[in-house]
């Protein structure tokens, strides 16, 4: 474990006891819907973990590198970009998923697309969106998210050439 994980477990249970310091019932309601919230989105999680850990040991690293590396340019920006805008993955899985790719060679750009259109463009949840926002924002917010992850990749992976 780093030292700047250390630090921040440190400092959570520390929250944690100064909150049970302050108000035992309120610190104990807190922990136990923290722990209901966490029974629910278990199972779904675990799937999701187990489809990715199934996908990337089937696809060797040289197809990754085809489809999303350096060398896929153009072609593995816009496939990072559909990917990330049609899948419905967390962030806390979504950023080591980012790093096995990349040590099986994709490219920084593509994956940079990819997590900034997974984080930013809700295909699937445009519905959901588009009747709490309406139908005209959602779009627009939508498109606006998706140029801007092709330019943050693009950034990204010209960052990258030059200090990486």
């Amino acid at each position: 474990m780093s030292l700047f994980n250390s630090i921040l477990y440190a400092a959570a249970l520390s929250g944690l006891f100064l909150s049970y310091l302050k108000d035992k019932q309120k610190t104990m309601l807190a922990l136990k819907k923290s722990l209901k919230a966490i029974e629910n989105i278990l199972p779904a999680m675990l799937v999701i973990l187990l489809i990715i850990g199934m996908l990337l040991a089937w696809i060797s690293p040289e197809i990754i590198s085809q489809l999303l590396g350096d060398s896929s340019g153009i072609f593995g920006g816009v496939l990072a970009a559909v990917l990330g805008s049609i899948t419905l993955i967390p962030g806390f899985i979504a950023f080591p998923l980012a790093a096995s790719l990349l040590q099986l060679n994709a490219g920084y750009m593509q994956i940079a697309i990819f997590i900034s259109t997974l984080m930013m463009v809700g295909v699937v949840t445009f519905p959901i969106e588009s009747k709490s926002f309406g139908r005209q924002f959602a779009i627009k917010r939508n498109v606006l998210a998706f140029i801007y992850a092709i330019l943050a990749g693009i950034v990204v992976g010209m960052a990258m050439h030059v200090w990486g």
